[in-house]
C-alpha cells in the first residue's frame, strides 16, 4: 500500500487542510504484505474519526493500511475537526465538505471509482455519526456505511438538560437550537431514507456494552430496525477505546461489499 498525506485548499472551508490517503499497491517482493490486486479506479473508504482526532488518528492508533491491503480498498481519512460532519450553525459547512467537496477532489487527485457501488463511509464515535448521516443523506453516492461506537442519538444529547453547559453551548454552536426531525437527526434521516426511492445504502453497526454511548446505539438500532433497509448490528463486550475500534473495523472491512 501507499501512503500519503496530502495538503490542499478547501473552497468550501475557505481554508488549506489536509487528509491521509492509503492507495492499493501490487508488490512481487515486499516482505510479509499481501495486497489484493486492484486494477484501475479503486474502491474506496471514507474513513471518520471522532470528536478529539485529527485525519492522522486511525493510521496511529490501528493497523488499517494492513487490513485494507488485504482488500485491495483505498482509504482516505479527511480532517472534520469538532464538527459533527455538520453544515454548523456558528461555523463552517462541513458536511457539504465531507459528504462532497473531499470525494470530488481525492478523485481528482488519485485514482478512485465515483460508481456508488465502490464508494464505502465509516467511522467512530463522532464519526459514527457522520457516516450514518452522509450515507443517509446521500444513498446515490455511498453504498455503504458502517459506525463503530457511533454517537447516534444527537438529538437526545441537545435536549438534555444535564449535559454540561459548555457541552451544550458547543452543540448549540454546531447543531443551532433544534436537532430532532431535521437533517442532524439520525432517526429521521433513517425514516426518509426509507421513503426516498432508488438505492438505499447498507448500513453496520457495533458498540461495545460498557460504552457510554450504548443507549444511543440500542436508540439508533431499535429505530434502524423498524425500517426495511439492510441494516447489520453487533454487540458484544468493549468500551469507548482503540482496541475495540481496532478489532471491528476489521470486522467491517469483511462485512463490505467488496
Amino acid at each position: 500500500m501507499a501512503l500519503m498525506q496530502c495538503h490542499f485548499y478547501s473552497e468550501v472551508l475557505g481554508l488549506n487542510t489536509t487528509m491521509h490517503v492509503i492507495l492499493p499497491q501490487q508488490t512481487a517482493t515486499q516482505i510479509g504484505v499481501d495486497t489484493k490486486q486492484s486494477n484501475g479506479l479503486h474502491q474506496t473508504l471514507y474513513l471518520l474519526h471522532g470528536l478529539s482526532d485529527d485525519d492522522s488518528i486511525w493510521l496511529r492508533r490501528t493497523a488499517i493500511e494492513r487490513y485494507a491491503s488485504a482488500y485491495g480498498i483505498a482509504v482516505v481519512m479527511p480532517n472534520a475537526h469538532r464538527s459533527f460532519y455538520t453544515d454548523m450553525a456558528e461555523g463552517s459547512a462541513y458536511f457539504k465538505y465531507i459528504s462532497e467537496e473531499v470525494p470530488t477532489l481525492a478523485r481528482s487527485f488519485f485514482p478512485l471509482s465515483a460508481a456508488r457501488e465502490d464508494n464505502f463511509v465509516a467511522g467512530l464515535s463522532m464519526g459514527g455519526y457522520g457516516a450514518m448521516k452522509i450515507a443517509l443523506s446521500k444513498p446515490e453516492s455511498y453504498a455503504a456505511a458502517a459506525s463503530l461506537s457511533g454517537a447516534l442519538d444527537m438529538a437526545s444529547h441537545l435536549e438534555r438538560k444535564n449535559d454540561i453547559a459548555q457541552a451544550n453551548n458547543e452543540f448549540t454552536r454546531i447543531f443551532g437550537d433544534h436537532v430532532t426531525d431535521s437533517e442532524n437527526d439520525l432517526m429521521w434521516l433513517l425514516k426518509q431514507c426509507e421513503q426516498k426511492d432508488g438505492p438505499k445504502p447498507k448500513l453496520f453497526q457495533c458498540c461495545g456494552t460498557e460504552d457510554f454511548l450504548y443507549e444511543d446505539n440500542l436508540r439508533f438500532r431499535s429505530a434502524a430496525e423498524q425500517t426495511g433497509l439492510d441494516f447489520t448490528y453487533i454487540e458484544g463486550p468493549g468500551e469507548h477505546e482503540w482496541g475495540y475500534w481496532d478489532a471491528r473495523i476489521q470486522d467491517v472491512l469483511k462485512w463490505l461489499p467488496l
